[in-house]
């Protein structure tokens, strides 16, 4: 006889290569909950990323996810749940659970073909402009580099950066950093620094100015989109928007955003916060035929799990069974 599914939750620590820096602060290691959802017989797992800037906790997303009653299916977790971390891992446990039980991979449940690798961005963080240069030539041979910004001196950084990668394309993240006025200022130098898109050049919130000015180039939503409910108040203000499983709250919600999103005329961009290959997994997925891949989380890991996701020249390969899907 099959029991229900029941989770259990473990915090976990990886090491960072080197600490990672952006506008709102610097971290060393990547401090993570793994979920275990198993039915007695076969075992799913998920991984998320407590974030601070949404009030979440290594305790209070573990306090969340125990709360929830044994055998909860993800269909009941969509409502029982908030969108963000904790019903990230577990929405994410469960399909690889319901995976397992059937037998399938992940995208044959979900009638996809087989994924492709994914051409991914790799962040530097935010540095001065000497350290961000040196930082690009290293990465220089990577066919498309994101910058971490966010602050009123960015020139200089910007500058930096194309110096050291002169033919790498190039995004920016502003993570909330800028006013209206700076974003008005900078806007021309990215353009003509050759910048693909920028990120979230204003605060969630305080970005209705973008309605209102120019946009030489395509500007892309992060912390001003978490789910469906957001799109209606991105409209006129941005091009993109950036889907990252922990906002969402897991794949389930992250694919109809994904749907919607596209048939309301919006780019697609799937990204990451810092985590392991676990948390890439599903976004692996989510980010086949998006037009910006940004899953580099593992490559800015000092250690990783085991069965990790390849990255190789065609970007991040998708994963193999023993890891997750």
């Amino acid at each position: 006889m099959t029991l229900p599914v029941t989770l259990s939750v473990t915090a976990e620590a990886f090491r960072l290569a080197e600490a990672f820096v952006i506008s709102r602060g610097s971290r060393t290691e990547a401090k993570v909950i793994t979920v275990k959802a198993t039915d007695g017989t076969v075992t799913g797992w998920g991984e998320c990323v407590p974030y601070a800037r949404y009030g979440e906790s290594l305790d209070s997303v573990t306090a969340q996810i125990e709360s929830l009653p044994v055998g909860i299916t993800r269909a009941e977790l969509q409502d029982a749940l908030e969108p963000g971390a904790a019903r990230n891992a577990v929405d994410c446990a469960l399909w690889d659970l319901e995976a397992k039980q059937a037998g399938k991979r992940v995208w044959q449940m979900l009638d996809m073909a087989a994924p492709d690798p994914c051409l991914t961005a790799y962040t530097l963080s935010l540095g001065t402009p000497e350290s961000m240069q040196a930082a690009a030539a290293k990465n220089a041979f990577r066919p498309l580099l994101k910058i971490k910004l966010g602050t009123p001196d960015d020139m200089e950084r910007l500058e930096a950066v194309r110096r050291g990668a002169p033919k790498s394309r190039i995004i920016v993240d502003a993570n909330e950093g800028w006013s209206a006025e700076v974003y008005t200022d900078l806007a021309p130098h990215l353009v003509r620094m050759g910048v693909d898109l920028v990120e979230q050049p204003m605060p969630a919130g305080q970005d209705d100015m973008l309605a209102e000015m120019e946009r030489p180039l395509p500007v892309c939503a992060d912390e001003s989109c978490h789910d469906r409910a957001s799109l209606a108040g991105l409209k006129g203000k941005y091009d993109m928007i950036n889907i990252k499983l922990d906002k969402t709250g897991g794949l389930t919600e992250a694919l109809a955003l994904r749907l919607q999103a596209q048939a309301e005329g919006f780019g697609i961009m799937v990204g990451c916060m810092v985590g392991t290959s676990l948390a890439m997994a599903p976004a692996v997925i989510l980010a086949q035929g998006a037009r910006v891949t940004d899953l580099d989380g593992p490559l800015l890991l000092a250690e990783d799990r085991k069965n990790a996701l390849q990255y190789d020249a065609d970007g991040v390969h998708p994963p193999r069974s023993a890891l997750w899907g």
